[in-house]
């Protein structure tokens, strides 16, 4: 066990490494001088050099990525053009909205998901079945900008239940901030629920066909303590697998619904930041998304070894 978690962090801090030297190289193959594209094109000669200065370009590029790497190690993140305050001040402000965003998304999907597969694989080739499934093939189809605009028009035109859109913040108290999260949550959710039902059903049936489960139906174990006694937890694998690349998604890829509900996150503060050129928050916070994405993807390794007894004793 000790063994394949230390190879799985080895493996995950140097994908960290690589991905920073990519996410550093974006920055220096841009066409043009950065700090010129930053000010725009009728920035003085005296502004862009001390843009430059700032930003420390007139540096070799290795002292560069040093410098920036001891930074990020520190979270000290930089200092942001347009807002003229730390990106970690940035960071933080928008990180409590994005993150209970993105919890919330994917409890709500993994509360619908896998009840949904195992559902439909229980009646499989039945109308139950057809009809569950094709309702998640239309929730894999249709966009979930669309499901945004939908919820947005009958619960909050319609029934105004909930707002439109923005964020009241936490000190606001839990259920004003709670209501304004909760529709872009499930406009999140429901496409995510819909590849994860799939997902739950085809590795629940592709169980359900083994010697072991036909052995124990044999013997004459019921049929529901079959299903969830031995059937489900040996199709979790990809179901886990699924659900950690969905949380990383919904951290990192909120960025049209928290612009469809105006939500002051991550996935905003990176549009913003790209239109107003500001490109010391976008590789920034694009670093920081890489890093929450390895160690979601490390959980999900972690996992794999709680729910499969082979890996902790793989040599």
């Amino acid at each position: 066990m000790l063994a394949y978690l230390l190879k799985r962090l080895a493996i995950g801090l140097a994908t960290l490494v690589v991905a920073s030297i990519v996410v550093f190289a974006v920055l220096e193959i841009l066409p043009g001088d950065p700090a010129r594209l930053m000010l725009g094109m009728n920035a003085t000669p005296d502004a862009v050099e001390a843009l430059r200065e700032q930003m420390g370009l007139n540096q070799p590029i290795v002292l560069r990525y040093l410098h920036w790497i001891g930074g990020l190690l520190t979270l000290d993140f930089g200092r942001s053009y347009t807002y003229s305050v730390p990106v970690i001040d940035l960071v933080s402000e928008r990180l409590v909205v994005s993150l209970p965003l993105a919890l919330l998304a994917l409890i709500l999907s993994t509360a619908i998901a896998i009840p949904v597969g195992i559902f439909s694989a229980e009646r499989r080739g039945r109308a139950a079945d057809a009809v569950t499934m094709g309702a998640a093939q239309l929730g894999v189809a249709i966009p979930n900008f669309w499901f945004a605009l939908l919820l947005i028009y009958v619960f909050a035109v319609w029934l105004r239940l909930v707002p439109a859109g923005g964020f009241p913040g936490w000190s606001a108290g839990f259920w004003p901030a709670f209501k304004g999260l909760i529709l872009p949550a499930v406009a999140l959710a429901l496409p995510q629920a819909a590849i994860l039902a799939r997902v739950t059903r085809s590795a629940l049936l592709e169980v359900l066909n083994e010697d072991y489960i036909r052995t124990a139906r044999a013997k004459g174990m019921p049929r529901k303590t079959v299903l969830w006694r031995h059937a489900l937890r040996n199709a979790m694998i990809p179901v886990v697998t699924i659900l950690g690349l969905q949380f990383a998604f919904l951290l990192a890829g909120t960025i049209i619904i928290e612009n469809v509900f105006y939500l002051p996150g991550l996935g905003r503060l990176v549009f913003q930041a790209i239109t107003q050129r500001d490109l010391i928050v976008v590789q920034s916070v694009v670093m920081l998304l890489v890093a929450a994405v390895i160690v979601v993807n490390l959980l999900v390794d972690i996992s794999y070894a709680i729910v499969d007894p082979r890996l902790r004793i793989a040599r």
